[in-house]
């Protein structure tokens, strides 16, 4: 049964990344939207190799572009990022909420930052940049679901 929690991936790069949060998605029960364009081709071997049989059990959606996404965008927009301004173990999170994570290589461009609803930063030890994508993105759905008690 897939929750009405969603996760959105802004302009991947990383083929690998995607097929991993696909398997995640997948596992948990959460829609994934991916916001194109992305940094490779959709056939890339590595999508499905990470996301192995699991690919065919995730609710997927592709969008053209930010403003296709922003159009039917529903919920509440949360920004994880490295300029969020609350905590991941601070924030409160809400059954409907759109998890939005950035391109690897650049996150997102300040238009979409304004649009953002909430910017929430997962916490890390001084000195390091950003953990990978598809890390994130299972920290903060595993906490997302405990809150709202979306737990498949």
């Amino acid at each position: 049964m897939t929750t009405a929690l969603r996760i959105a991936l802004y302009q991947p790069d990383i083929a690998g990344n995607v097929g991993a949060v696909m398997r995640t998605c997948a596992c948990l029960g959460i829609a994934l939207d991916l916001i194109e364009p992305m940094g490779f081709q959709w056939d890339d071997k590595r999508v499905a190799r990470a996301a192995m049989d699991y690919i065919d059990h995730v609710a997927l959606t592709r969008h053209v572009d930010w403003d296709a996404f922003a159009k039917q965008a529903q919920g509440r927009l949360v920004l994880l990022t490295t300029r969020g301004a609350t905590p991941l173990h601070e924030f409160a999170f809400r059954p409907d909420d759109v998890l939005l994570f950035g391109r690897e290589s650049a996150g997102v461009p300040d238009s979409v930052h304004a649009r953002a609803d909430a910017r929430v930063v997962i916490p890390m030890a001084a000195g390091l940049r950003s953990m990978n994508l598809s890390v994130s993105a299972g920290i903060v759905a595993a906490e997302a679901l405990r809150q709202t008690g979306g737990w498949p």
